[in-house]
């Protein structure tokens, strides 16, 4: 069973995706990955990605550091090639037409993903505070009358 391991970094200056999906990159990406082939004979490579990133929250819309640790692990497939066989451990990605599989996309859209659908501040970081977020009150609602009241008349009357 052959083994390759990578420690390395990634400039960002190519991942214009993730540099429109935050305010800033704020380190380079360090990647750690590991190939190998498990017992099935399944080739997979697996790691983790570091970065920071400056985000702007959005209860207070100052920007704030978030760190991104992303672990992944990922099997080629072929065109055609059946995902129902693979390990749920794995998640599979398609080779180009080259049998190559572009690295760099692949781990930019992990670090995509793992960013938070609402960017905010842990609260107590957060300059709003509990009172600045409630805006107005709720009015009580007014009863309405029963829409089925005029049947239940007209069943009385009947009997």
């Amino acid at each position: 069973m052959k083994r390759s391991d990578y420690r390395g970094v990634m400039a960002v200056a190519d991942m214009a995706r993730l540099k429109e999906a935050v305010l800033e990159i704020l380190d380079d990406v360090a990647v750690e990955l590991r190939f190998e082939i498990d017992a099935q004979g399944l080739t997979f490579f697996h790691g983790d990605l570091q970065t920071r990133v400056s985000l702007e929250c959005q209860r207070c819309n100052k920007p704030f550091e978030y760190s991104i640790e992303q672990p992944f692990c990922y099997t080629p497939i072929s065109e055609g090639q059946s995902v129902e066989e693979l390990p749920e451990a794995y998640d599979p990605v398609e080779l180009n037409e080259h049998g190559e599989i572009n690295i760099l996309e692949l781990f930019e859209d992990e670090l995509i993903l793992s960013l938070p659908l609402v960017a905010m501040h842990d609260e107590n970081d957060c300059s709003v505070t509990d009172d600045e977020m409630s805006f107005g009150e709720i009015e009580p609602e007014t009863k309405q009358p029963n829409p089925f009241a005029v049947l239940k008349e007209l069943k009385r009357n009947q009997e």
